[in-house]
Order: C-alpha cells, then sequence, then structure tokens
C-alpha cells in the first residue's frame, strides 16, 4: 500500500513529502451502496491478497495479516501499529494492507462498521472503483492497464513500465496474470456447480428442474357423460371382469 495522503514516510532518519498525484481530487459521495462479489472482481481481489503478501492459499488469516507478516487479532477496528522492517516502515493491515488514513477515508465514504473480511472486501472495491478499475475488473481480464491503475493503489502492482509506483518490490504482471486466471477458473467452475440447498440434501435431477410439472385438468363431467374408465398400474382403461360362468351339469 502507498503512504497515507498528507502523512510522511515513516522511514528511519529521513521523512519525505507525499507527491500532490497521491491525493484523491474526485468528492467522495456520502453514501455508497455494498459491491456485488462476482467471480471476477473476486478474482481481482485475490490477486490483489497475491500481490501483497496476504493470500495464505485463501485462507482467512490473510485478513489478519499487519505489514511484516505479523498478526493481529482485534477486527473491530484497524490496529494501526507502525511496524518497522529495514529500510521501509509501515502501519498497513488486514487483507488489503490498508493503511490508516486509507481505511478511514473508505470507512467512512461506506458507512463501515468493523474490520472483518467483508468490510475489508468492499474497501477494497471502492478503492478500485476510485481507481478506475472496476469496469475493466468486470470483463474477467487481468491487463497491463488494469494493473497499471491499481498501481498507485498498491504498491505491489506494476506500472505500465513494469516497476513500482513507489519504488517498492513489485509483482512481475506475467505472475498476476497467471494467478489470475487460474483462480477465475475455479471461482467460475464454483459458481456453475453451486447449490442452493444446504449439505447433505440431495439436489433433484436435472430433467425434474427443467420441465414443469403438467397442470392438472379441474373441468367437471356433465351428468350425462359416462365416466371414463379406470386406469390401471400401466396406464391402460381397466376392462371390467367378465362375468362367472355357470357350474356344468353332469352328463348322466
Amino acid at each position: 500500500m502507498p503512504p497515507e495522503v498528507g502523512a510522511e514516510w515513516r522511514l528511519p532518519g529521513r521523512a519525505r513529502s507525499l507527491p500532490p498525484s497521491m491525493a484523491y481530487r474526485s468528492p467522495l459521495p456520502k453514501v455508497i451502496p455494498f459491491f456485488e462479489i462476482t467471480p471476477e472482481r473476486r478474482a481481482l481481489l485475490n490477486t490483489i491478497r497475491f500481490a501483497e503478501g496476504t493470500w495464505k492459499n485463501g485462507n482467512p488469516v490473510g485478513y489478519r495479516v499487519i505489514y511484516g507478516g505479523g498478526l493481529f487479532h482485534d477486527l473491530q477496528r484497524h490496529p494501526d501499529r507502525v511496524v518497522y522492517r529495514w529500510p521501509y516502515s509501515s502501519a498497513a493491515a488486514g487483507a488489503y494492507q490498508f493503511l490508516p488514513g486509507t481505511w478511514r477515508m473508505a470507512q467512512k465514504a461506506m458507512r463501515l462498521g468493523d474490520f472483518g473480511p467483508t468490510a475489508q472486501d468492499q474497501a477494497a472495491l471502492f478503492l478500485i472503483q476510485k481507481r478506475g478499475g472496476l469496469a475493466l475488473a468486470d470483463r474477467g481480464k487481468m491487463t497491463t492497464d488494469l494493473a497499471a491503475k491499481l498501481a498507485p493503489e498498491w504498491a505491489s502492482f506494476p506500472t505500465q513500465a513494469g516497476r513500482s509506483y513507489y519504488g517498492q518490490p513489485v509483482k512481475r504482471f506475467a505472475q498476476l496474470r497467471s494467478f489470475y486466471r487460474h483462480n477465475l477458473a475455479l471461482l467460475r467452475r464454483d459458481s456453475r456447480n453451486w447449490s442452493p440447498l444446504p449439505k447433505g440434501i440431495a439436489q433433484p435431477p436435472p430433467a425434474l428442474l427443467a420441465a414443469p410439472p403438467r397442470p392438472v385438468s379441474r373441468t367437471l363431467l356433465p351428468l350425462s357423460m359416462p365416466a371414463p374408465p379406470a386406469l390401471s398400474r400401466r396406464g391402460t382403461p381397466s376392462l371390467p371382469s367378465p362375468p362367472p360362468r355357470p357350474p356344468r351339469l353332469p352328463l348322466n
């Protein structure tokens, strides 16, 4: 994650003001609706976690990671704790390594309560939209344009030149694209196999789901019309049984 807007880089022995290009110039809307999580958006979120080092094979523990690889335990709020790891220091935390100022901005705009996984996902999508990358993400392709739009927000994403926007360690675009494609394929497969029924309940056969039952006629027969013959178990009209034969008399 980049340093906070209006703050100074917390590097031992020196401080440097942030460039004006890092500021969010567009006004923030008062109320932001919650973003839908589609397979394409989830794949991008997972790719950001992969780039930021919080993927952890999809384990939810990634939502508790602070800068440097340690863990925090209280998901009610951002930990806001500076960690020094030469030559950098940062207070980034969460699956998407939010800086405290960035988190407060997204939290206020979206009226998020805690720092749990759902809130972190929504805040990350909010930042993707702010950087102009949400429409590109919905296309289901990891492109250099999409990575470059997110590079000012996540330092691990490469610019068009293949370097970090802030001169920090960066993932190669080929790595991000490979992870994104594989993850998206798994998510799309799981979405096709998704069932609304709880586990342990058998899914009805597809033929029963596709063909609706035929409506039953409720028309009353007139009194003068004889009732149709009853159907046997095989579906054919059952014929009345013949009358019993008379007993045979002896010849003598």
